[in-house]
């Protein structure tokens, strides 16, 4: 499904605004991160969806730039940094690469780059939140110890309310970006806890349950996992009503969430907790897309449009981050098939939303933002240790490309970024830096151009008309 948008543009001055730095474009900002999807996964994606690429609902947003996700690296070692020139050297290494689980032929100097000093989801998360760049592993905490300001907490000081919501644990690294501070993204007891006691978002949504397993069949009752909903106090008082929100567990709540069939009253809050262990998806047994989805869980266009539908009840400017957590997992896996998988029900989520803005709102007052927070296992294609950064190859629609991996963790290439609607406009114009190695990856010269991390924290925090607080 391919949309051409025209956006109208907004003057500042039928705004009554007397300064551009200070107006208010976007009523509602909505951030969509497909954790761990670099470009030629998305395109991997489009190849096997629709036999091409170009045929995505934002292949028609207005702006498509890159991103920069380098953090300040871990506590041993050097802030990172991006550099197109290292980047793309192509320069044949006949040693090899040690990644978490494999050793990968290094195959060109470029490759070695790029996997070295990644960010992890907690470090991008926060830089996407907060606009600040933090440690690896950290939450909203600087490495000075400054506890940080995400944007949802400030557009909540302002009037505002704001949401997060993934298709993995709603206390995983991403979702709590976005929603909790810590200075270690693995204390999920205590990260959940806050996200609960702490009573600020409106509405969080995710996987994590206690009394499910990967398959969302029932666990034995010595198997129950309290550790990502706060531990088995906050999640008997969340489940009792006594925590200050609205816990909601089963498929049928989830899809009157979305339909409007379930009335949400002016300041309620809502946590819903997907009947299942780790992911909606990717964690059910098997390795491939013709395994049995699990039928009693939503699909996170149903978890996005509840979301949206509750942040739109209480009539007041709203943030929402939607992530597909399990790209990534995918990606650690070098699982191509459910990649793909897990990036086309991503891609079905941004139409699910696209449909919501234009029945629901406008893209007058509202700014959506697709991207990822860092890539993940450098996929490129099946002939790629021989030629440098050859693309994914499509094979036709229904048909996996042909592809080979390099690495199972993070890396530090540019990622992609597309905006549409009220606002867009900011995030391009802090796109300033340029990388024309980016044609290796079929992409046009004027959309290879790319911003930092921070960079799209800021553009957000201007089009909401929000001070930025850090």
């Amino acid at each position: 499904m391919t949309r051409i948008f025209h956006l109208a543009a907004i003057s500042f001055a039928a705004l009554g605004l007397a300064s551009a730095a200070n107006a208010q474009e976007a009523r509602n900002v909505i951030l969509m991160i497909s954790d761990g999807a670099g470009m030629t996964t998305w395109q991997a994606a489009s190849h096997y969806r629709h036999g091409a690429l170009g045929q995505e609902v934002y292949d028609g947003f207005d702006v498509h730039v890159f991103m920069s996700t380098y953090s300040q690296g871990r506590e041993d070692g050097e802030p990172g940094s991006y550099d197109g020139v290292p980047a793309w050297d192509d320069t044949p290494t006949d040693d090899v690469f040690e990644a978490r689980d494999t050793t990968y032929p290094q195959g060109f100097e470029g490759y070695r780059y790029l996997r070295t000093n990644a960010t992890d989801s907690a470090a991008a998360g926060t830089a996407l939140a907060s606009g600040v760049k933090v440690r690896n592993g950290a939450l909203n905490i600087a490495p000075d110890g400054t506890r940080l300001s995400h944007i949802g907490q400030t557009l909540a000081a302002n009037g505002g309310v704001f949401g997060s919501i993934a298709d993995v644990y709603w206390s995983h690294a991403t979702p709590a970006a976005f929603l909790a501070h810590n200075t270690s993204r693995q204390n999920y007891e205590e990260i959940g806890r806050q996200i609960v006691t702490d009573q600020a978002a409106t509405v969080v949504m995710g996987a994590g349950h206690p009394y499910f397993d990967n398959n969302g069949l029932p666990r034995s009752g010595e198997d129950v996992d309290y550790r990502y909903v706060g531990g088995a106090d906050t999640w008997q008082a969340l489940s009792a009503g006594e925590a200050g929100w609205t816990s909601i567990d089963t498929l049928t709540g989830f899809e009157a969430l979305a339909s409007g069939e379930r009335e949400i009253a002016a300041g309620e809050r809502i946590i819903g907790t997907v009947p299942v262990a780790a992911t909606i998806r990717f964690g059910r047994d098997g390795d491939g897309m013709d395994d049995p989805l699990i039928p009693t869980v939503p699909d996170l266009a149903t978890m996005s449009v509840g979301a949206l539908n509750t942040l739109h009840a209480q009539d007041a400017p709203f943030f929402l981050m939607i992530e597909g957590g399990a790209v990534d997992w995918a990606a650690h896996s070098n699982n191509l098939p459910r990649i793909i998988e897990e990036q086309i029900g991503f891609n079905l989520a941004i139409e699910a939303v696209v449909d919501w803005v234009e029945t629901h709102s406008s893209w007058e007052e509202t700014l959506i933002v697709v991207t990822t927070d860092h890539g993940n296992g450098l996929l490129l294609g099946p002939d790629s240790l021989e030629e440098a950064f050859q693309n994914v190859v499509g094979q036709g629609a229904g048909h996996l490309p042909l592809a080979r991996w390099h690495t199972d963790n993070h890396t530090n290439e540019l990622v992609p970024v597309w905006a549409h609607g009220a606002g867009a406009e900011r995030i391009a114009a802090k796109a300033t830096g340029r990388d024309d190695g980016l044609a290796a990856w079929g992409i046009p010269e004027e959309n290879r151009i790319y911003l930092d991390n921070i960079e799209l924290n800021r553009a957000m925090h201007d089009a909401l008309g929000l001070e930025f607080p850090n």
